[in-house]
């Protein structure tokens, strides 16, 4: 129903955990990396719109600074010290010539951002360049939800969180949009005062119902003994080609997407970060009825930024309903049950 990013042609996603099934708060494995692998020709962007994040190599992709191309994104566990599994990255795509050609070799261009999961598992368990190396070693077209990769030791609130992903195809244009993300919020993805998301249509689409009364209030109570934890980062990616300045006002409208799904997104301890990313296998010529003064992106940037922020919101669904209890945190379908009506046996 909700698609993947590797729906957009090119696109290869891995992922690499370690988790403890033993494991108790703060103590045991609960972390993991999620690497975007994008094909040749990539054109890559950043918005990072929380006050605590944690990143590599994101002032490099500035539309105002020279490199162009992005060869892979990380997205990982571990607070800072996650950033490590970049160097697994690199390591692989050096290994198979991608990168800016230089004398003597390649420099691969790797951006990278973390959330803090560390309370979750043990603090010195977290990822390395292995696990950035065997994430994307495992590249392919087909993604996993919940506790996998990056999402492995995330918290959406005080529910479990995890990894989701979303797609949506633009038939005007002949466009593909997808997302994915890790849910790890301070903030909440289910309204505390409906035990539903918070965007309406989200319920609809995923067939979730009022749960009762008292399922609500105990979730509601819960929600008053909220964790640190925080930061949610994503990627979204298109087949579209856009230029740096329009790959980032992609990446800008996305964020839009954490926004509508999370409450509160953004605030001074997270870190929320989203990368974009256009391949450029699609190129859709401008409107006849754009001002002459108007970028001839206009049009395009306005569709595909919104189906961005659409496919963002609804990835964060998708890794919160995935997710499994891991280390006592409960997931949404432990507190809210009744949100999922009983099919009738035929």
């Amino acid at each position: 129903m909700s698609g993947s990013i590797t729906d957009v042609a090119g696109i290869l996603v891995g992922h690499h955990h370690r988790i403890d099934a033993d494991a108790t708060l703060g103590n045991g494995w609960a972390c993991g990396t999620t690497v975007v692998v994008a094909p040749p020709g990539t054109v890559g962007a950043v918005d990072c719109r929380g006050g605590a994040p944690g990143s590599r190599e994101t002032d490099l992709l500035d539309p105002a600074n020279s490199v162009r191309h992005v060869d892979a994104v990380v997205l990982t566990g571990g607070s800072a010290y996650g950033l490590a599994a970049a160097d697994g990255v690199m390591t692989w795509l050096e290994e198979r010539g991608r990168g800016v050609a230089m004398d003597g070799g390649v420099v691969p261009i790797v951006p990278a951002a973390v959330i803090f999961d560390l309370p979750v598992g043990g603090w010195g368990c977290r990822p390395t360049a292995e696990f950035g190396y065997a994430a994307a070693q495992a590249a392919t077209t087909h993604v996993p939800t919940g506790n996998v990769g990056a999402g492995a030791g995330a918290r959406a609130g005080v529910l479990k969180g995890g990894l989701g992903t979303a797609s949506v195809t633009l038939p005007d244009i002949g466009v593909t949009v997808g997302a994915v993300v890790a849910v790890n919020p301070g903030g909440n993805v289910v309204d505390p005062a409906t035990g539903l998301p918070w965007m309406a249509s989200l319920s609809a689409e995923f067939g979730l119902t009022p749960p009762p009364a008292d399922q609500v209030a105990a979730y509601a109570a819960l929600d008053k003994k909220s964790g640190p934890l925080n930061t949610t980062i994503a990627v979204v990616a298109t087949d579209a080609a856009l230029s740096p300045a329009g790959c980032r006002r992609v990446a800008v409208a996305a964020q839009d997407g954490l926004a509508h799904a999370i409450r509160p997104a953004h605030t001074p301890l997270d870190g929320d970060t989203v990368f974009a990313l256009a391949t450029g296998a699609v190129r859709v010529p401008p409107h006849p009825k754009t001002p002459v003064a108007m970028s001839p992106e206009t049009g395009v940037l306005t569709a595909v930024g919104a189906a961005a922020a659409d496919c963002l919101a609804r990835a964060v669904l998708v890794g919160v309903l995935a997710a499994e209890s891991l280390a006592g945190i409960p997931t949404y379908r432990d507190m809210l049950p009744g949100a999922f009506p009983r099919r009738t046996e035929t």
